[in-house]
């Protein structure tokens, strides 16, 4: 297992620092699924696991894997060559074809939420270097926009698990503009198997989900998981519980916010009995929520826990036992551990800073050098910002967020540092402080305490979703004469 040593994070800064490009990890471990070795990355186009002319179904279009195949071959082949293409990536077949597309083509695939304002998507396309933006009419000067052409087909050439960058993800933006964050296909491929045995994940399941294909849980495990698994795939469109439960799935990926809502529609909980695994995560399951989806599908949901950075690390297993609050063990190919203030391992009864490193773990943020260096230990740990314990078992408990700029609204992860800068740019504030407070429904709701003049809520709230993306807009905003500051002038949010 690659263990990241100072000598291989130094080498990884010091590519950035020169701008040598996005940069690559040391060598790791054959991608594996299962038992069975494979250098391919998502064998289900290559007809390794039989196909079926709904194989992958969006909404109301439904593909076969070799359709899906053929399409995003048409497209590898207008864009090959480019540095990155971007992806307005609403939840789509076209957002399919393109991510695929960019992935048999070789060339790094940046996913953008579809409701990004101009000021993000913009960020977005500079820092990643995109020359393409597919799925678009209009880009800016220097980025060429790409349409899909529904018709074509080509030949699928199938990528391979790699150290090459597949992804170009991008951070929450907790302390400023959001980072860019390479994923290799090496790292894809140790996630995605890691799951597949923690889940008994195979061809026989029938993936349902209405995640965003623009992250992590949506993008990397709801749609290359089933194409790597050969598992079919069902996005529901819009995360209904009428719409989850007539899909008929064997597995469901689902966000908090998406259970509680299943469990206050008992009719449509109940129809979720017939699946053989529940997962959340994205956030923590409040433990009612727990509690009434076993009740009324009769078995508990499981979790898990990891990051942009990290991909998925932790994750309770098909036959562990489930417990509120608990994601799970390691997976395989990941280390994990928790430090206290003094950065020293401790037995992990006590909350501390959890700490991972292993396979499915990045190099390093793209062209940040000074964020890449503070992120990892000298002995090559990344520093997930989160608080957890550890049991006896190994059975991990996330505590908390080891700052309060994070917040987990709606199965989003909201960096407040950035809607905090979008509010500054408001001609009318002079102040802004932005915090998650729990919600019933969206786990965490953003509420914006503000410092202004003559401007009124609404204005602000709409001004942070054209300028961010509408998720990330306060639902209340608190105008206060002033914000509680310490002797250095920091903003003290647990005085708000």
């Amino acid at each position: 297992m690659p263990r990241g040593p100072p000598e291989g994070l130094r080498r990884v800064v010091s590519q950035l620092r020169n701008g040598t490009g996005y940069a690559q990890p040391p060598p790791a471990p054959a991608a594996r699924c299962g038992s069975v070795g494979r250098v391919s990355l998502l064998p289900a186009l290559t007809g390794s696991f039989g196909d079926a002319p709904d194989a992958v179904r969006l909404g109301a279009d439904a593909l076969s894997f070799a359709d899906l195949a053929a399409a995003a071959g048409a497209l590898a082949h207008r864009i090959e060559g480019a540095r990155a293409a971007a992806v307005v990536a609403s939840s789509t077949v076209e957002t399919v074809t393109a991510v695929l597309g960019g992935l048999a083509a070789g060339v790094p695939v940046v996913p953008i939420p579809p409701d990004a304002g101009e000021g993000e998507r913009d960020h977005i396309l500079r820092d990643s270097g995109a020359d393409l933006l597919l799925n678009a009419t209009t880009a800016p000067a220097g980025v060429e926009a790409v349409q899909a052409r529904p018709n074509d087909r080509a030949p699928w050439t199938d990528p391979t698990a790699t150290d090459r960058t597949a992804l170009v993800l991008y951070t929450s933006g907790t302390t400023g503009r959001p980072k860019g964050v390479p994923i290799t296909g090496t790292a894809i491929a140790a996630c995605l198997d890691g799951l597949a045995d923690a889940w008994d994940w195979t061809p026989e399941d029938r993936l349902v989900h209405a995640l965003p294909l623009y992250h992590v849980h949506g993008l990397v495990l709801g749609v290359l998981g089933a194409l790597r698994t050969g598992s079919r795939l069902h996005h529901t469109g819009k995360p209904s519980p009428d719409l989850l439960a007539k899909a008929n799935g064997s597995l469901y990926f689902a966000v908090p916010t998406s259970w509680h809502r299943v469990a206050a529609a008992p009719a449509a909980a109940r129809a979720l009995s017939k699946a053989r695994l529940l997962v959340s995560g994205s956030a923590a399951l409040p433990a009612g929520v727990f509690t009434a989806l076993e009740e009324l599908t009769g078995q508990a949901p499981v979790e898990r826990y990891g990051m942009t950075e990290t991909l998925i690390t932790v994750a309770t297993r098909a036959d562990g036992h489930r417990q509120p609050g608990a994601v799970g063990t390691p997976i395989k190919g990941v280390e994990t551990r928790v430090v206290d203030d003094a950065g020293v391992p401790t037995d992990g009864t006590t909350p501390g800073a959890l700490e991972v490193r292993g396979s499915t773990v990045f190099a390093g943020y793209r062209g940040r050098p000074d964020a890449t260096a503070a992120a990892f230990t000298e002995d090559g740990w990344f520093r997930t910002g989160d608080v957890a314990t550890i049991d006896a078992d190994g059975v991990h408990r996330i505590v908390g967020r080891a700052s309060t700029d994070l917040i987990k609204t709606g199965g989003y992860r909201v960096g407040a540092g950035e809607i905090e800068d979008a509010l500054l740019a408001h001609p009318d504030v002079r102040e802004a402080a932005v915090m998650g407070r729990p919600d019933d429904d969206l786990g965490q709701r953003i509420v914006a305490y503000v410092v202004a003049d003559g401007v009124a809520a609404a204005a602000l709230v709409q001004h942070v979703a054209a300028t961010l993306s509408a998720h990330k807009r306060p639902r209340e905003v608190v105008f206060v004469e002033s914000l509680p500051r310490n002797a250095l002038g920091k903003i003290q949010k647990h005085r708000l």
